[in-house]
């Protein structure tokens, strides 16, 4: 909880970081300099090789202020990029993962619950899903959407509206959640509470939402930080591909994709934005380790 707070936080100051340092990180500075030891030095540099040829962006600083880790291949400062990378990327994973399982709920939910033929079509319908690979499905629906509106009655989403992604991202991962939502549920549904319930006369209604949504939120819980940490993956992997958040804006998959032309000269271009992934979804995974093992103690006892 305590690393995932610090992300969120400095995702929230990109704005403060980026105007105290006085950087732009989302225009192009190839001809700007930087003060670097009382000295103004380019941005972009001859490259170390025998013949000088090319320009290479200047490498970190490590100390507070512009261009603390270096630059991109754009004069971009990196350190601005990483935070505001954050944000979209941070926004992406909780708003995928709360609609997935929104999605999953409802659809775990109804099979569960209703049985028949409505359990056998979404259950078949969550096979589909399950069978066809995450990332290639990914990757199916992003080609098909990027570069073009869509219009759904009254709604227009552009093509670089982070609504798009977190869609996508969603409903790739309700497979995961759904299955096991739906086994929770046909358990509690043949509990004898429920049974008391229905031969006291109440609706299905009233069944659903009173008796067996409240003693799904523990499933919930349990599911939500580990389809957070797959969705922040998947978002990672589709902005890697230049087929998620657009440029030029930042996500940390995107900034890897910058970084992966300079890994030799520059690594800490692609490595920072990596690690940053690392740690959020080895915190997200501790969270949901954590969560489990407490309901499972506080159900012993």
């Amino acid at each position: 909880m305590g690393m995932l707070l610090l992300l969120i936080l400095c995702a929230l100051a990109a704005p403060l970081y980026a105007e105290n340092v006085g950087v732009d990180p989302m225009e192009s500075s190839l001809a700007g300099t930087v003060l670097r030891d009382g000295k103004r030095v380019d941005i972009m540099q001859p490259n170390d090789n025998p013949l000088h040829l090319g320009l290479s962006p200047i490498g970190p600083s490590w100390r507070w202020g512009a261009y603390a880790l270096g630059a991109d291949s754009q004069g971009r400062d990196i350190a601005a990029r990483l935070l505001y990378g954050a944000r979209a990327s941070l926004l992406i994973a909780f708003s995928a993962a709360c609609l997935c399982l929104v999605m999953a709920t409802f659809c775990g939910l109804l099979a569960g619950y209703c049985g028949g033929w409505i359990d056998i079509i979404i259950s078949r319908a969550l096979d589909i899903l399950w069978a066809v690979p995450v990332y290639l499905f990914a990757i199916s629906l992003s080609v098909v959407t990027v570069g073009h509106d869509l219009s759904f009655g009254p709604f227009h989403v552009q093509p670089d509206s982070l609504l798009l992604p977190i869609g996508i991202i969603a409903l790739i991962y309700v497979p995961y959640a759904a299955r096991p939502i739906r086994a929770r549920t046909r358990s509690l549904s043949s509990a004898g509470f429920v049974l008391a319930a229905r031969g006291l006369g109440a609706s299905s209604l009233r069944i659903v939402f009173r008796e067996i949504l409240p003693l799904l939120a523990e499933t919930v819980l349990v599911l939500s930080p580990l389809i957070m940490a797959l969705c922040l993956l998947a978002e990672s992997a589709l902005s890697f591909l230049s087929l998620g958040v657009q440029a030029p804006a930042a996500s940390w998959g995107s900034l890897i994709h910058d970084g992966e032309g300079l890994i030799y000269s520059r690594p800490v271009v692609a490595i920072a934005p990596g690690v940053a992934i690392i740690l959020t979804v080895l915190a997200l995974n501790a969270l949901g380790d954590a969560a489990q093992a407490e309901l499972r103690a506080r159900g012993r006892r």
